[in-house]
């Protein structure tokens, strides 16, 4: 599927000579498509968390006779909506055919899949890599059904004493995005990636909480150095003659990286030896970061691909523009700095899933949308991140976050406490932000109690006072100190400087 046309195997031999070489890299993603039923009959796409093997499935699914495939209309909606955000092509009509090769984990021995009339082609999708903008191209990307899964008892893929095969995932509708060859670094991948990924939550086509949503397969070869033009592309030629490994069963972004680093260097230690490089499938290890061979590459005339009689063309050009699609990310980053003056970092952490980019809007519009960003940017993802959480694990709780937003905003709990102590206790328990004040003691110090401490401080530590006078203005922030330990925190500390200062001048 990758634009590397016949390769020629004799050409790689003069490669070994060759000191610099560059890595090129193709992926086909496998992308999960959320929908309530599995693609091809009504099986829930659901699983439950006592979920037996091999108990959500149905003659279709499991590929029996007699059994007839009916397409899912919201896995098509999916597709079109992914289409519309990659700038894709969408035909007047798209087609299924049947894939053939046996693998355990597949009961019909075909898969229904698309071929040479793909719902989506011609796209690309522009990433930054190290601050620069790259656009890369996606040949293709189409519908298809979910193989089921395979469970290797008593080690990896190559240790294991038997293997079991659990089917409930068969027929799960998957969107298969296969990228030209267009990346020149593993990090590029994982880039590509992580933006692929956030595009799709934005559509709300994809759960990137869902174990297995998105598994990568990718294409690695080695040329020359000195065929890469300046712009990052190489020449037809120069791929048709050189023979390239897939790798599969990556599992993440970070996977993908570690994955295509190890592949490359690889390939070049072969290279170095004077040997050539076997056009081949290899299994990505990710408990041992190896990959292994597992067979030879097949051709596309291995598959046999024929059409599916059972469904008939599906007519999606109208769909187009009849399926509307959510602001993407880059265009809700944009508006953010504009409208809410936002610094690019700030903007990018907000719109890094849609549920943040939604709460920041939500608390914008009661706050200052500087301090709205401070506790959503900063505060928040920060203590949520710490503790490996996602803004979706507390959903449920963005009322009492405002809430204490407001409490500081309002001057009823100082900064610190807020952000050192609420914020913490919140995320570790179940309490909302009035209960740990009322709890702690932290409810602000009143202007008497203020004012009793800083004298007592200026009464207490005539040393502090001396130095303060001879011009060290360390001996203020000792001062500050010792009324914020007076006031249990709950003192403003801005306020308490001024005061100090106050005092200690008349």
């Amino acid at each position: 599927r990758f634009r590397w046309p016949a390769h020629n195997r004799s050409a790689m031999s003069t490669q070994a000579v060759s000191e610099e070489t560059a890595v090129v890299i193709g992926l086909e993603v496998h992308v999960q498509l959320e929908t309530d039923t599995k693609i091809f009959c009504g099986c829930s796409t659901e699983p439950a968390d006592d979920e037996a093997p091999n108990t959500r499935t149905c003659p279709t699914c499991l590929g029996l006779p007699g059994a007839l495939p009916v397409i899912n209309e919201a896995a098509v909606e999916a597709a079109v909506k992914v289409g519309k955000a990659i700038d894709a092509d969408i035909p007047e009509t798209t087609t299924f055919h049947r894939k053939n090769y046996y693998y355990p984990d597949l009961p019909k021995n075909f898969q229904l899949t698309q071929y040479d009339a793909p719902i989506c082609a011609n796209g690309e999708l522009e990433v930054a890599v190290d601050g620069e903008p790259r656009t890369i191209g996606i040949t293709r990307a189409h519908i298809e059904e979910d193989p089921g899964s395979l469970q290797h008892v008593g080690g990896s893929i190559e240790s294991a004493t038997h293997t079991l095969v659990n089917y409930n995932r068969a027929g799960t509708p998957l969107m298969e995005i296969v990228t030209e060859p267009d990346f020149r670094s593993p990090a590029e991948t994982r880039a590509f990636l992580a933006k692929l990924e956030e595009v799709l939550e934005y559509l709300g086509v994809f759960d990137p909480g869902r174990d297995g949503s998105l598994r990568v397969d990718a294409n690695v070869s080695l040329v020359d150095a000195d065929a890469v033009a300046a712009d990052g592309s190489v020449p037809t030629p120069v791929l048709e003659s050189t023979n390239r490994a897939e790798v599969k069963n990556i599992s993440s972004h970070k996977g993908a990286e570690k994955a295509l680093a190890y592949e490359a260097t690889r390939q070049r230690n072969v290279l170095r030896r004077g040997r050539e490089i076997e056009q081949e499938t290899r299994h990505w290890d990710e408990g041992r970061g190896v990959t292994v061979s597992m067979r030879s590459k097949e051709a596309e005339k291995d598959y046999r691909y024929f059409r599916e009689a059972d469904l008939p063309a599906l007519e999606v050009a109208d769909w187009r523009e009849s399926i509307a699609i959510p602001e993407l990310p880059d265009a809700r980053r944009e508006r953010f700095r504009e409208a809410y003056g936002l610094d690019r970092e700030s903007a990018s952490k907000l719109t890094s899933s849609k549920a943040v980019a939604d709460f920041f809007e939500d608390v914008a519009t009661e706050f200052d949308p500087e301090l709205a960003a401070t506790w959503v940017a900063d505060n928040l993802l920060g203590e949520l991140n710490y503790r490996e959480l996602a803004i979706t694990d507390v959903e449920g709780r963005l009322d009492e976050f405002t809430r204490l937003i407001g409490l500081v905003d309002a001057g009823e709990v100082t900064v610190k406490n807020a952000e050192e102590v609420v914020l913490r206790e919140m995320l570790d328990g179940a309490d909302d932000p009035d209960t740990v004040i009322e709890r702690e003691g932290l409810g602000k110090a009143g202007a008497g109690e203020v004012e009793s401490a800083v004298d007592a401080a200026i009464d207490e530590n005539p040393e502090a006072v001396t130095d303060y006078h001879d011009g060290d203005e360390g001996a203020i922030n000792f001062l500050v100190g010792q009324v914020m330990q007076a006031t249990g925190g709950s003192a403003d500390p801005g306020q308490v400087n001024g005061l100090l200062r106050e005092q200690l001048e008349e």
